[in-house]
């Protein structure tokens, strides 16, 4: 948990989407300060300081709703804050309604619970300063004018780059592969998630999600995207058989494919990034074509012990090269102006990324076993707390307790804490630092608004890499927004800090009597759920389908993933759990990965050796995903039987495939795949019962 204070996580936020929030943080306030209108400046400026929170990637009719939606709300809780800010009592009811509401909207997602801690955050900062209805107007106008400011330059590219969003989301997944291809191949990759999944659920919802942006040149995307999937596929096979071989020739030769194919992906990534053809890739795929060519030679002779082997490496290296030479073909086209021949009929919103409407989202969520709702209550209950708590001891700036109680409080323990104790280091050490440079060095107001251009470049670069340097550079900012107002630097920061403390101790205080407790067993379930669905789908020949399952069983391991997480960082967690969720990763992780390869040699082919049997040993494997899905939801053993004996007879049925012609080789990689699915769908049920049997020897002692 401590080490987690310190953690430097990867930069997501780009220097231009900086550059730009910043400047619609400080040329407001230069005008204002130009021309005479400081307090007009500053309202500007607050309003585009909360909604640049909202400046996320995604298709820009998703940003521009977003950020319009987050500074309407914004500028109607200011009105709300400056109207009630002087009715002790009304604004205790404002601050229990905001609180809760603004909390629910964490069932929405990040972005939505964003936007609700910014509507909390202004009620309270502008109720410090009440204002009769015509002026709380102007103070909201002020606002969503500030917000509307960051909204205009985060869309300004929208009619020169229409489609940068999705050409640079999938330049990276390309890339990406790209730099995993180069590397050795890992021992323990099985027990891996498969690679670039994170990339390719953004690219999932970039190009097929409900606010996807439309045209004929989003049917290029798509077909880019089907062949990273397949890319993905055939370079998950070929790893695996490549470590089944000795450090022989043909080994060296599918190393040498494997760099080959790095290069090429990489010049696609470069061309996608750039909008340019895939030229610089000819060398890359000639060199691939001749690597290819050679190691056919050696498998058509190589030993009959290795044949299988071989043969199964050449089927995935045959269908790599079709699938490299597609990918060029269509990046230098991709978002090109122009007409193109339509690859498919327009992608429907799949079944996995279609979500309820909001108030259905929010009425499912309305129940004590809701995360997001025991959040709502937890914060709604303590802001107002806080609020009538500092109204009575009438603290100076005491708005500043209430705020960050609403800033620290998150749905979980780990965050809570985290967010707690970097909320109080990063205020402190903001408070100090840039406190002493207004006071000895910063006199001049042009200089003033410099640094606050730096800080505020800082704090869109540095939160979300740690949290607590995030914090320093925004307790700067508001330092020297709060000089412009008339407030000095030392005036402010003894109180500032100690209301920060305060506050903190309290979400830390509600946290503790009343928690929420990570529950990790039901979104391993649900992950193993996910798997089960796509695997079934490898059989139906439906690829609408199958492309559903694949993004419902990304986006359930990725929860699963953040639900261990959170359960690492609270003081009671279970270790015999810990242990047990890491081995079901790694186990459901070779699952995956087997029916991958199963998928790439079924959709290479229309030969089905066995296909009655295999259909027999796609029912079993169905059957014991369910029950390992139950064990783990309900915490007890999974009953798997006769799993390995029909994949024995399977094995069988597909040795007596006669070995001329194209049945042969898909019988030999089907058999590989099956026997990898049993292995790893054993072992998961193995560890069910190992676990329940070590909880009811914990209990007997």
């Amino acid at each position: 948990m401590l080490r987690s204070l310190v953690e430097l996580k990867p930069r997501d936020v780009p220097l231009g989407v900086a550059l730009r929030n910043a400047a619609g943080l400080v040329l407001p306030l230069g005008v204002g300060i130009a021309s005479g209108h400081v307090a007009i400046g500053l309202g500007v400026a607050t309003g585009a300081l909360n909604t640049m929170f909202l400046d996320q990637p995604g298709p820009y009719r998703l940003r521009m709703q977003r950020m319009l939606l987050g500074a309407l709300g914004s500028g109607l809780s200011a009105f709300a804050g400056s109207l009630l800010g002087a009715h002790a009592i009304a604004m205790a009811a404002a601050a229990l309604v905001c609180g809760v509401s603004g909390g629910m909207l964490v069932a929405l997602g990040p972005n939505a619970g964003r936007a609700g801690l910014t509507c909390i955050i202004l009620l309270l900062v502008t109720s410090a300063d009440p204002q009769p209805i015509r002026g709380a107007a102007a103070t909201g106008l002020l606002i969503f004018a500030g917000g509307l400011i960051e909204t205009l330059l985060a869309l300004a590219a929208w009619p020169l780059q229409r489609y940068r969003p999705e050409r640079s989301a999938l330049a990276r997944v390309y890339r990406e592969l790209a730099t995993i291809t180069q590397r050795p191949i890992s021992p323990n990759r099985l027990e891996r998630a498969p690679p670039v999944t994170q990339g390719l659920l953004e690219v999932e919802h970039l190009l097929n999600g409900e606010h996807r942006a439309r045209g004929t040149e989003m049917e290029r995307f798509r077909v880019l995207a089907r062949i990273v999937e397949r890319v993905r596929l055939e370079l998950l096979a070929l790893a695996d058989a490549i470590s089944t071989l000795p450090d022989d020739e043909a080994r060296h030769t599918l190393l040498r494919l494997r760099e080959y194919a790095s290069r090429t992906l990489a010049g696609i990534g470069v061309a996608l990034e750039h909008g340019t053809t895939a030229e610089a890739t000819s060398g890359a795929i000639e060199g691939y074509d001749a690597a290819l060519a050679a190691f056919e030679t050696l498998a058509h002779a190589a030993d009959p012990r290795m044949q299988r082997t071989l043969t199964v490496a050449l089927a995935r290296a045959q269908a790599l090269a079709g699938q490299l030479r597609a990918a060029i073909r269509n990046a230098g086209l991709a978002g090109a102006r122009g007409e193109l021949e339509a690859e498919e009929q327009e992608a429907r919103l799949p079944a996995a990324l279609r979500p309820m409407s909001a108030l259905a989202t929010l009425r499912a969520n309305l129940h004590l076993q809701s995360v997001a709702f025991r959040h709502a209550l937890r914060l709604g209950v303590c802001v107002c707390a806080a609020v009538v708590g500092e109204r009575m001891l009438g603290y100076p700036h005491g708005f500043w307790v209430p705020m960050t109680t609403a800033i620290v409080l998150k749905p979980d323990f780990a965050g809570t804490f985290n967010f707690g104790l970097l909320r109080v280091a990063g205020t402190l050490a903001g408070l100090v630092l840039t406190s002493a440079l207004l006071h000895y060095a910063l006199d001049n107001v042009w200089a003033q608004l410099v640094l606050l251009a730096l800080l505020g470049i800082g704090f869109r670069m540095l939160t979300t890499i740690n949290y607590g340097l995030g914090v320093m550079m925004l307790t700067g900012l508001i330092v020297i927004l709060l000089a412009f107002h008339g407030i000095a630097p030392g005036e402010s920061m003894p109180l500032r800090a100690i209301a920060t403390t305060i506050g903190s101790a309290l979400a830390l205080a509600a946290y503790a009597l009343w928690p929420t407790w990570e529950r990790l067993r039901p979104s391993l379930a649900t992950m193993i759920e996910s798997y089960r669905v796509y695997f079934s789908t490898l059989f139906d020949g439906d690829a609408g389908l199958r492309r559903d399952a694949r993004v419902a069983s990304r986006t359930a391991r990725t929860n699963a993933q953040a639900s261990l997480d959170r359960l690492r960082g609270e003081p009671k967690r279970d270790p015999a759990l810990i242990a047990l969720a890491e081995s079901v990763f790694a186990n459901a992780n070779r699952f995956v990965r087997a029916c991958m390869a199963l998928e790439a040699v079924l959709q290479d082919s229309r030969e089905r050796p066995a296909h009655d049997d295999v259909l027999a040993f796609a029912r079993r494997v169905d059957a014991a995903l369910g029950a390992v899905a139950d064990g783990l939801r309900h915490d007890h053993p999974a009953q798997v039987e006769g799993l390995r004996a029909c994949e024995r007879e399977l094995a069988r049925k597909l040795a007596a495939v006669p070995p001329d012609g194209e049945a042969h080789a898909v019988a030999i990689a089907v058999a590989d795949a099956c026997d990898r699915i049993t292995d790893s769908v054993d072992t998961l049920a193995h560890l069910l019962d190992r676990d329940a049997g070590h909880a009811a020897a914990a209990q007997l002692g």
